[in-house]
């Protein structure tokens, strides 16, 4: 640990900048980590690239840091001038207080923050709980924070206040990812060994975040370790995982790698293989996926810092038949982000990245001589810059400039055959320009009074079509005394880009679209307001949250529409309102042996959609519930450490179940080609409003153990139990025909049939570090 005191000027107040750095023994930023000086009851927290500063009076102070899974750092200060700080924290060698640490600093930062509808998840806390198959799922923990649905059984897509998936901004590193799912949406695209931490914000969005409508989950990726090579993997039921970091110069610069891979294809070929020589045998489908995660980071000098973030993902389904049929599908992201980070004195830091971000998808079928493929695809080109500027303790300004150009590939088509007779294509590109500036100020008024006042301006540009923004951000934060605080906040948000899909689930073959000709940017308005109480001294804290979004020129789709390789899509949509109102409640506990959170949502999310364009609308121009649209939602995390070995680890979910939309009834038309016998009526259904019908509610207990192994406790055993109690929660309803056997096979009636995807599953992996 090093102090680098800079020459310094005194103000007329008599107080000083006091700025720097904090990260772990490896070298890696902590961001998150909490900076106090308890004397003057005041501190700060550091931001995600570990970066922190506080103005002080002269004077001789003790500075505490904290961050979970490290020991608390006590430092000295006689504060005389300006002072830059290199502040490094070592690991916590005694799990017992890796869950002291954090304690009260963190629920206390989260007390006396103005940012409402935000939580940040540890990859620490996430590789605690118990996993689907064993494999860590980040976006997946994010379900069990309240205001947050998933959308069904299994998969890690977000549905947070009222919005759908496409409203959420995934970013890593500061680069979008379009689609953050593997396995149709089972998994999500993070690698947990290689991240660092996570931000959720559901309400009150900072300026500089814009482009969606309803939530931005901040990925940030670990800068690996500066001071010594190390190997951290694991081995779990269906995938494996392998990560090397180390130092490119010790003490100025770093790199980490990260791979993951599926092995369900090494079994199922291997099956295949085994029974190719059965007749009428049907070989089980190819599957598997993998990703890798890549960051550098390089000290050129005191004042600048070079970083490199890298990611590769590719899921890959094939299937091969003996008929001569051969199908192949492939989707997944790349991205690349280059950042230069500069100091120019301890109140101002600057950040400038450029990124590219690519998601695409190809779907390729070929029988005989005939081949016939699809696809689509997004690239992103980005340059950001964004200024950090603390004057002084009472203002904390950011601003900053971003520019995207887009590149929209939409259902490209193409067929051709070996003898050249049949050769065509089909498809249609679009461009588009998007830009922002921003500017906000975090103010304290006085120590009851907190402000945040920020504002964006967005546009967005396609062809002949140019569309402008204004977003204003204000969040505010009274505090009663030391223990609660009342908050609320106002976001404005644009959104430029949507997501053509005719299903609830994000699925690979999903097309983003942009905003042109009939297809105006969707906008919503975000309200909330809510109390947060530290209670039994300081150990807990409890959040009530009420909010009310509402939003406009929300994209739907005409019933029956034409989703692929459209060149005249803009015909297909519909447009309308959609409103969302709820109550969330949230009881944290961060010290001590036992620790973990309970959160209750009771939430209400509308739409509508008038009759236009030669159409009804939707259900009439009736409002309606979407499908992601739960009245009651249960969460409880918990965690218990029994000694320095053994952890038990537990979460329960409660919703209730899921709008949807099933026949009323049948009727039947007879001589109809195609009936099943000649004389059966064909029976046609007949379908009441869009979701008019409700799933049974959702429920399911996973329960956990982790054993840690070895002298230095670097090596654990993590047993996991999926759906403990072997609940069969409905993925879908389906109806099947009732016939009679005794009169002709007739069709006598129809039944209801639940599918389930999961039953209980345990599973067990091996997690290691050298």
């Amino acid at each position: 640990m090093t102090s680098l005191c800079q020459p310094g000027w005194a103000q007329p107040s008599g107080r000083f900048t006091l700025s720097g750095t904090v990260r772990g023994a490896r070298g890696e930023a902590l961001p998150g980590a909490s900076i106090a000086v308890p004397a003057l009851n005041t501190g700060t927290a550091a931001d995600s690239a570990g970066h922190f500063s506080l103005t002080l009076p002269a004077g001789r102070y003790q500075l505490f840091v904290d961050f979970i899974g490290y020991e608390r750092l006590t430092r000295e200060l006689n504060l005389t001038r300006n002072q830059r700080l290199s502040l490094t924290l070592a690991e916590s060698r005694n799990e017992l207080s890796e869950v002291i640490v954090e304690g009260a600093a963190t629920l206390k930062d989260k007390l006396q923050s103005t940012q409402m509808g935000v939580e940040r998840l540890t990859i620490r806390e996430a590789k605690l709980l118990p996993a689907l198959f064993g494999e860590v799922d980040i976006l997946k923990t994010l379900q069990l924070k309240p205001g947050v649905q998933s959308g069904g059984e299994g998969t890690s897509g977000l549905f947070v206040r009222g919005g759908s998936a496409d409203q959420n901004l995934v970013m890593l590193d500061n680069a979008v990812v379009y689609n953050p799912n593997h396995l149709f949406g089972l998994f999500s695209v993070f690698n947990s060994d290689a991240v660092q931490s996570v931000d959720l914000y559901k309400s009150g969005f900072p300026a500089q975040f814009g482009g969606r409508l309803s939530s931005v989950v901040d990925v940030k990726l670990r800068e690996g370790d500066r001071q010594q090579y190390v190997a951290t993997g694991g081995i779990g039921l269906i995938s494996s995982r392998l990560t090397l970091e180390g130092p490119i110069t010790k003490d100025k610069g770093s790199f980490i790698v990260s791979g993951r891979r599926t092995y369900f294809d090494i079994f199922t070929r291997a099956l295949n293989e085994a029974n190719k020589d059965k007749e009428n045998y049907s070989p089980i489908p190819d599957y598997h996926f993998y990703d890798l995660n890549a960051k550098a980071n390089y000290a050129l000098g005191e004042k600048d810092q070079l970083f490199f973030t890298g990611y590769l993902g590719r899921d890959i389904f094939g299937f091969n038949s003996p008929g001569g049929f051969n199908f192949d599908f492939r989707w997944g992201n790349t991205l690349g982000v280059l950042r230069w980070s500069h100091t120019f004195n301890p109140q101002l830091f600057v950040n400038t990245s450029v990124s590219v971000s690519n998601y695409k998808y190809e779907l390729a079928n070929k029988f005989d001589q005939f081949s016939f493929g699809i696809g689509s695809d997004i690239t992103d080109f980005t340059a950001r810059t964004d200024f950090d500027y603390t004057p002084n303790e009472r203002h904390h300004f950011k601003a900053g400039a971003m520019f995207t150009k887009h590149l929209f590939g939409v259902g490209n088509l193409a067929a051709n055959s070996s003898d050249g007779r049949i050769d065509f294509g089909a498809g249609v590109n679009y461009q588009g320009l998007d830009g922002g500036l921003y500017a906000s100020d975090n103010y304290k008024l006085s120590d009851k009074w907190q402000l945040e006042g920020g504002l964006r301006l967005s546009g967005f540009q396609s062809g002949q079509n140019t569309y402008f923004g204004l977003e204003p951000r204000a969040s505010a934060r009274y505090a009663l005394n030391d223990r609660t605080s009342l908050k609320g906040s106002y976001a404005m948000m644009y959104q430029y880009v949507h997501l053509v899909s005719n299903s609830g689930a994000s699925l690979p073959t999903d097309i983003w679209y942009p905003s042109r000709l009939s297809v105006k940017p969707q906008r919503s308005q975000q309200l909330s307001t809510g109390a947060s109480f530290l209670l039994f001294e300081g150990k807990y804290l409890l959040t009530n949250e009420v909010y009310y979004k509402w939003g406009r020129n929300q994209v739907d789709f005409k019933d029956g529409a034409q989703l692929f390789v459209n060149e005249d899509l803009d015909d297909e949509f519909l447009f309308g309102k959609s409103w969302a109102y709820g109550n969330e409640l949230y009881l944290e506990k961060k010290t001590g042996k036992t620790t973990g959170w309970v959160g209750y949502t009771l939430s209400w999310s509308w739409r509508n959609f008038q009759p236009q364009r030669g159409t009804q609308g939707i259900n009439g121009g009736r409002d309606f519930h979407p499908t992601y649209d739960r009245r009651h939602n249960l969460t409880a995390v918990l965690m218990h450490q029994l000694n320095t070995r053994f952890s038990l680890t537990a979460s329960f979910v409660y919703s209730s179940g899921s709008a949807t939309t099933l026949p009323l009834g049948r009727f039947g038309v007879q001589d109809i080609p195609g009936s099943s016998t000649g004389l059966d009526p064909r029976p046609v259904p007949v379908y009441p409003d869009r979701n008019t019908y409700r799933l049974i509610p959702y429920h399911r207990l996973d329960l956990g153990v982790v054993y840690k192994v070895g002298a230095r406790r670097n090596q654990d055993i993590t047993l996991s139990i999926y759906n403990a109690y072997n609940r069969r929660n409905a993925y879908f309803v389906y109806f099947e025909a009732i016939r009679d056997k005794n009169n002709n096979n007739r069709i006598t009636s129809f039944q209801a049939r639940q599918v389930s995807l999961f039953p209980i599953i345990p599973s067990l992996t091996y997690n290691f570090r050298f």
